[in-house]
């Protein structure tokens, strides 16, 4: 074929009963001018029409089947939410809600009463506050407490975490002014001591949740950081980013963090949604609910939703929570899974090590196993309804099974089964 004997975007969106018909067919003949220029054959326009069509009416934001062996992605929305959670986020989704308003009085009432007591009772603090993400969380409690004045911080501690974002950006858009103390490998307490002057607003430990700096290296303990705020009269904000309100090895906790604010994230180690939540001393707590960035940055009722079922969980059985529940899942049942997939799509079982990831535990080696195939199964696999997400080494792709729930597993066999049947009809 030529370009001269392509049909026109009228022809080709001709008989197509579609309202997207027309900007289908523009794009099909675009494409088709590019195969030809480049010596190829466009193929069965028609057939791509609806395959185009089909493609723009598909949501883009999808369910994908994590065989990366990663359990809190964050490409893959990091931590997916228990069956708990998710009926709580569509009863609140169906309809009207009482979002802010106090049912037994009729007044207004506040979003953050849904979570605080919550909160409270899990973490022991005086007092809480919901945002929308721990970033915000960080941020409204710099901008709160210290603008216009220094912040403290370990250069050890300056991080960045994904899509570029940094501590000292974060305390640059907060308004105030970073010190730094000690160097990049060794902090100690007397670093702080010394900084501290007339215009130091508060104390900031940033937990090194995405790496570790190993040797010679020394951090001062969180309580030695307290006692210094303490003898100084300020403020000590903990930024423990996962958010661990189980005991989890190698994890602060948040229950036992003395600083007077707390900062975690509510998807990851949590295993909720998307939040930020801090915690702590109530006049500081009021303090951040009264600034004008808190409303900017507050969390929709679906997120609050989300977060009080699974706040909810942990009261009662914290085992339902999909992330803590594959944290300590043993060897043998994921060795178990990994047989199943293999034996129902001809694969060979691999012994693998799997991730947290999110920035969590960054250390932490998983023990896992995965099904084997052929490197050429990965694209196919990305196409398909559902996506399949593994990882590919060495030439070939690892489905691992670390991350999948047993009921997963037959969806993932399905998923390759046509996937092989796709690659040999192309």
């Amino acid at each position: 074929m030529e370009l001269r004997d392509l049909p026109s975007v009228d022809e080709l969106a001709r008989g197509v009963d579609d309202p997207l018909a027309v900007a289908a067919a523009r794009t099909v003949l675009d494409r088709a001018r590019e195969e030809i220029r480049a010596g190829a054959e466009p193929g069965d326009l028609r057939a791509k029409v609806r395959d185009e069509l089909q493609s723009l009416r598909a949501p883009s934001l999808r369910r994908v089947l994590n065989a990366t062996g990663v359990l809190v992605h964050t490409n893959l929305g990091r931590a997916p939410l228990a069956e708990e959670a998710l009926a709580q986020v569509v009863d609140a989704a169906r309809g009207y809600s009482n979002l802010e308003l106090d049912l037994s009085s009729g007044t207004r009432g506040s979003r953050q009463d849904h979570v605080a007591a919550l909160l409270r009772r899990l973490t022991g603090a005086e007092a809480a506050l919901v945002v929308n993400n721990n970033a915000a969380a960080v941020l409204l409690a710099l901008a709160a407490l210290a603008e216009g004045r220094e912040v403290v911080v370990s250069r050890g501690e300056l991080i960045e975490i994904g899509d570029g974002f940094r501590i000292p950006d974060v305390l640059a858009r907060s308004g105030a002014r970073l010190v730094e103390v000690g160097t990049t490998n060794r902090t100690r307490a007397r670093d702080y001591e010394r900084a501290i002057g007339p215009d130091t607003a508060l104390l900031l430990r940033v937990h090194q949740s995405n790496f570790r700096v190993v040797g010679f290296a020394e951090q001062p303990r969180i309580d030695e950081l307290a006692a210094v705020a303490r003898r100084h009269g300020l403020p000590l904000v903990d930024d423990l980013g996962s958010g661990a309100l189980s005991d989890l090895p190698g994890e602060p906790s948040i229950r036992e963090s003395p600083a007077d604010l707390v900062c975690f994230s509510g998807d990851k180690l949590l295993g909720g949604p998307q939040a930020g939540v801090v915690v702590g001393r109530a006049d500081l707590v009021e303090t951040l609910r009264r600034h004008p960035l808190q409303r900017a940055f507050r969390i929709d009722k679906l997120s609050l939703a989300a977060l009080e079922g699974t706040l909810r969980l942990y009261l009662d059985a914290p085992e339902r929570i999909p992330v803590l529940r594959m944290l300590r899942q043993d060897a043998a049942t994921v060795r178990g899974r990994a047989d199943r997939l293999a034996t129902a799509c001809g694969g060979t079982v691999e012994e693998t090590v799997g991730r947290v990831g999110g920035g969590a535990l960054p250390l932490a080696e998983l023990p896992s196993f995965a099904c084997a195939l052929d490197e050429s199964l990965a694209a196919p696999l990305r196409g398909g309804s559902p996506p399949v997400l593994g990882i590919v080494r060495d030439g070939r792709l690892l489905l691992d099974c670390l991350a999948l729930a047993d009921d997963e597993v037959d969806e993932v066999a399905g998923a390759v089964v046509s996937a092989r049947r796709r690659r040999r009809d192309s």
